[in-house]
């Protein structure tokens, strides 16, 4: 589950370019394109976007004070400026966990503020388990676990809400195809032809940027149809569906308990209807010790006006927060 690039916001801090780049090696198939800003002494903070499969923007780097953080915004493997694209191999959860960690090592960082919405927030939450103690916060929005009641509901509940982006969903499968929308799809995104890949990612892609604003949004649609983020996302937000998000059946859940000691902002939109509202709130209820900030304007995009402004709210509370 991801998000675009926004217009100009006047509660966002100014565009900053990076003064570091570069690609990490990961294994004998996949780098890793990294970056850093804002000031280099800085609280350190990781920015994970959303899919899995979007990649990141360069409007990423504005939800932070750059006098105040070290941003690092990175693509997860297969995704955005990451090498090879669309690349399934070797591609799962504990891989990405993993992948923060490398990245943390090798940019020398003890601790760092984790920041991710919509599928950025169940990695960072994956993450946090595992690793409680590289965490000095957690910002989450638009939170997704990935169980099956979720990943149901986007390949057809959605279509109760947004029923002409769902039919031209369903539409790109042979009717015959339409009872297993997600192995229709797989199959697809996983040809080797773009003359079938590319059609199938973009149908997919499209329909998830159609339902993510509460007020329609062209500029959100062409975003999502653009070719690197469809196929990224398309591409490996099906892989992971298929394999559960390669973790037990409600372990994120079942194990937050590990990440009590955290302090942690979840922000959600009431309107949300790509990860409704209901997977917040048992979060929530799970991990009580979290601030829970619910928008009552909002669906599910980070430029969200209300969203927005509460996420940069946050990360001007953990300016208060420094590593131990």
């Amino acid at each position: 589950m991801a998000d675009h690039s926004p217009a100009v916001r006047g509660d966002l801090y100014p565009e900053i370019e990076p003064y570091n780049t570069g690609m990490l090696r990961l294994d004998a198939v996949h780098e890793m394109y990294y970056e850093e800003a804002g000031n280099p002494r800085g609280a350190p903070v990781v920015f994970l976007h959303g899919g899995p499969g979007a990649g990141s923007a360069p409007a990423h780097r504005r939800f932070f004070d750059p006098a105040h953080y070290r941003i690092v915004v990175y693509d997860q493997r297969g995704a955005g400026r990451s090498r090879p694209l669309g690349e399934l191999r070797d591609n799962t959860t504990p891989h990405l966990v993993a992948d923060l960690e490398r990245l943390r090592t090798h940019l020398g960082i003890e601790r760092w503020l984790v920041f991710g919405g919509s599928w950025g927030s169940t990695l960072a939450l994956a993450y946090g388990i595992a690793h409680p103690d590289r965490c000095t916060g957690l910002v989450l929005r638009g939170i997704f676990l990935c169980r099956k009641s979720e990943i149901e509901w986007f390949l057809y509940g959605l279509r109760n809400l947004f029923p002409e982006a769902w039919r031209a969903f369903a539409g790109a499968i042979p009717e015959a195809e339409r009872k297993d929308l997600l192995k229709a799809y797989h199959r697809r995104l996983t040809h080797r032809d773009p003359a079938v890949h590319m059609p199938a990612a973009r149908a997919w892609s499209v329909y998830e940027g159609s339902c993510s604003t509460l007020l329609a949004s062209p500029e959100t649609v062409a975003y999502f149809a653009s070719d690197v983020v469809a196929l990224g996302l398309a591409r490996i937000e099906a892989h992971y569906f298929t394999h559960d998000i390669f973790l037990p059946e409600n372990s994120l859940l079942e194990n937050v308990k590990r990440l009590r000691d955290v302090p942690a902002v979840i922000v959600q939109g009431r309107y949300d209807a790509v990860c409704p509202i209901v997977t917040a709130d048992d979060l929530h209820r799970a991990w009580p010790q979290a601030d829970y900030i619910v928008v009552p304007d909002a669906g599910h995009s980070a430029w969200e006006p209300g969203i927005c402004a509460e996420l940069v709210k946050a990360t001007e509370r953990f300016k208060k927060v420094r590593e131990a």
